[in-house]
């Protein structure tokens, strides 16, 4: 079940009508029960999955917290458990390809893998969440919960549940604990931000991705299509990503709930660690938090501090994907980083704007690793000639049309903007009332024919 479906539609109306009109406790069984809905809709086995982790962290958070002495065989047991499952499925085909190219290459006979696992929507974000949960009991910044109805919404709360944000318990866990009112301001801005994730996903990443899939699916692109190409697709991948998780922030706030903010107008930042400080941000914290910090972040100089942000960042590689262009994107952003920390050790200091347009090139051209996964077509093509330059002038055009509303609530959403839109209920009813039914209109009259899948259902 996709949030651009009729039967999103259909599950979010009827939970919506019946929430408002129960006590706390079925409040959350109501939503349970939803959020087994909407992750089984196409296959129901996937409930087994998504109960399994909700067990495991169920039961590591209780006994670290009842057995001190031995909270670190059950924290283990649940990394080992979390990472396992989330091995098996997203990594070990793979492996098995790896190791199959790798006979090749040495000369010694390979084999062609038969092994075909399918990957569970999400499997990654919920990985991170519960797993989050476990280390932060046994680090003592929450608390074991005893209700396992809590504990399993948690893990499974159907508008987060497939594409983030990934929720801390601390943050998420005591909005389930207390009551929640119905509130008309709160559902108003709810709606709004739900129908502006709808445009970007269906007017300006559809759109724009039919361009972005257009230029990848051609043998022999050239240079000035690909380029153009890796350029739509940042901004499909920006809208379709932000759009989710506005969506998935807007269906909450219709619940009472307020899920963290993902996304800060990326393309503002002016440097690369600056990005990653807009960029899923979720999962930027999730990485600095769980993975630099414990490995000793920047507490052990220079040298040791870059092999631990490589490593880090290749761990975020490989979480996007189980393939090799994305370790050299992971690899790619952590080269970055260092060579701005360089830079600014050297003093050399660059107007804002001018470090806004730099950073939003590179990171642009990063986009080509993660795009294409096969790195042969990418050596044939990235300098190869020029070849369609007027149709790549037009595609690229079209795209950055496509982006304008992006860019435009990028200025509009800055805080001396926003306190004159704000300033009184009258005149922020107003300004959502607009830009909701603008926002809707646009999408009837100038949707993507066809819908693709969120881009982020893949990891």
């Amino acid at each position: 079940m996709t949030f651009q479906s009729f039967e999103y539609a259909v599950l979010l109306l009827a939970v919506f009508v019946t929430y408002w009109f129960l006590p706390r406790r079925f409040q959350n069984l109501l939503l349970l029960i939803a959020s087994y809905v909407f992750y089984s809709f196409v296959d129901p086995k996937m409930a087994l999955l998504l109960g399994g982790y909700t067990a495991v962290s169920y039961f590591a958070a209780r006994r670290i917290e009842d057995d001190p002495n031995n909270s670190r065989k059950y924290l283990w047991f649940a990394i080992a458990a979390s990472l396992g499952a989330l091995a098996f499925f997203k990594y070990a085909g793979f492996f098995v390809e790896s190791i199959s190219d790798m006979l090749d290459l040495i000369g010694l006979a390979n084999f062609e893998s038969t092994l075909k696992i399918i990957l569970p929507v999400g499997i990654s974000f919920y990985t991170f969440q519960s797993l989050g949960y476990v280390i932060d009991v046994y680090t003592k910044r929450t608390t074991a919960r005893r209700s396992l109805i809590d504990t399993a919404l948690f893990i499974s709360f159907f508008p987060q549940l497939v594409a983030g944000p990934i929720e801390r318990a601390s943050a998420l866990l005591p909005q389930f604990e207390r009551r929640r009112n119905f509130e008309a301001d709160r559902t108003a801005s709810g709606i709004s931000l739900l129908v502006w994730g709808l445009f970007k996903k269906l007017v300006i990443a559809d759109n724009v991705g039919m361009i972005v899939d257009s230029i990848f699916s051609t043998a022999q692109p050239g240079a000035a299509l690909l380029w153009v190409g890796v350029l739509a697709f940042g901004i499909q991948i920006l809208a379709d990503f932000s759009g989710y998780t506005d969506i998935a922030r807007g269906s909450a706030r219709l619940l009472g709930i307020e899920l963290s903010l993902n996304f800060r107008h990326p393309w503002l930042a002016t440097s690369p660690a600056d990005f990653w400080r807009r960029w899923h941000i979720t999962l930027s914290s999730w990485l600095r938090d769980y993975v630099y910090i414990p490995l000793g972040g920047s507490r052990n100089g220079r040298y040791s501090n870059a092999i631990t942000l490589i490593v880090t960042f290749v761990l975020g590689g490989l979480w996007h994907g189980a393939a090799w262009n994305f370790v050299l994107w992971g690899l790619l952003h952590a080269a970055l980083i260092l060579i701005w920390r360089a830079a600014r050790k050297l003093k050399f200091q660059v107007p804002t704007l001018l470090a806004t347009l730099i950073t939003f090139f590179v990171i642009s051209a990063s986009w080509l690793l993660f795009r294409e996964g096969d790195l042969v077509y990418i050596g044939d093509n990235i300098f190869d000639s020029i070849g369609e330059l007027k149709l790549a002038v037009g595609l690229g055009a079209t795209a950055l049309i496509y982006s304008l509303p992006i860019w435009l609530h990028a200025i509009v959403d800055r805080p001396h903007i926003t306190n004159i839109w704000t300033r009184n209920d009258v005149r922020r009813t107003v300004v959502f009332t607009v830009l909701t039914l603008t926002s809707f209109i646009a999408i009837l009259a100038l949707r993507a024919d066809t819908s693709a899948e969120f881009i982020y259902f893949r990891f």
